[in-house]
């Protein structure tokens, strides 16, 4: 079996579990969903849309933020990993989307990549979920996985990306992402299955019989 015909059997897999794709983070618009990726670092959505729920009812705008500082922003944050440095990306974030972008979120790769404390994986997930704009998003989970189900040779998540784009058709993408993600939670788990027991290793794979060392991102 190549990795064509994988692809085809994995998205047939994925689209029966998950017809639809909520977005795991909670935001009020694209400026909170920005906001709350770059928040996701290192932590759980779990953790940070139980600290969001707390903040975006009063604070959900650029001037928001700018207003109240980065100790407060600290303050807010700081149950959630790598506080300091999250709160400092979202204040001057804040400040550049109002001096800059007259307060709206930037609707194109290049510009929201020269936002503080946003790399490529951020602005793809803002431009799918946030713009609805064909991206592929990926981060250390499906990098993994995407090793799992032969799909990338895993060199690293650049790789992975472009890999992944020339396998599946651009329609499907931003749904997809959510899906790997989702499926990898659930049943493609980093310290369990190892390549060995959810159903798409064992379709993709039926005869692997030792657990599949991937490369981190």
């Amino acid at each position: 079996m190549n990795e064509i015909q994988r692809s085809k059997i994995i998205l047939k897999i994925l689209n029966k579990l998950y017809p639809s794709t909520p977005i795991p983070l909670k935001h009020r618009n694209k400026f909170t969903l920005l906001v709350s990726v770059l928040l996701s670092a290192q932590t759980t959505d779990v953790n940070v849309n139980n600290v969001t729920k707390n903040i975006y009812p009063k604070y959900n705008k650029p001037e928001h933020f700018v207003r109240l500082g980065r100790k407060r922003i600290e303050n807010l944050i700081k149950s959630i990993g790598i506080f300091r440095v999250k709160a400092k990306s979202v204040y001057l974030l804040s400040k550049q989307i109002i001096e800059k972008h007259g307060g709206k979120v930037p609707d194109n790769f290049d510009d929201l990549e020269k936002l503080p404390g946003v790399g490529h994986k951020t602005a793809s997930v803002v431009m799918s979920q946030g713009f609805g704009y064909p991206a592929f998003p990926v981060d250390t989970h499906i990098h993994r996985l995407a090793q799992r189900w032969g799909l990338t040779n895993g060199k690293n998540v650049v790789q992975t990306e472009e890999d992944l784009k020339k396998l599946f058709p651009k329609r499907s993408w931003n749904k997809l992402h959510l899906q790997i993600i989702y499926y990898g939670r659930e049943y493609c788990k980093a310290r369990e299955c190892y390549g060995l027991t959810c159903k798409i290793c064992t379709t993709c794979y039926p005869a692997r019989k030792k657990p599949l060392i991937t490369k981190k991102a």
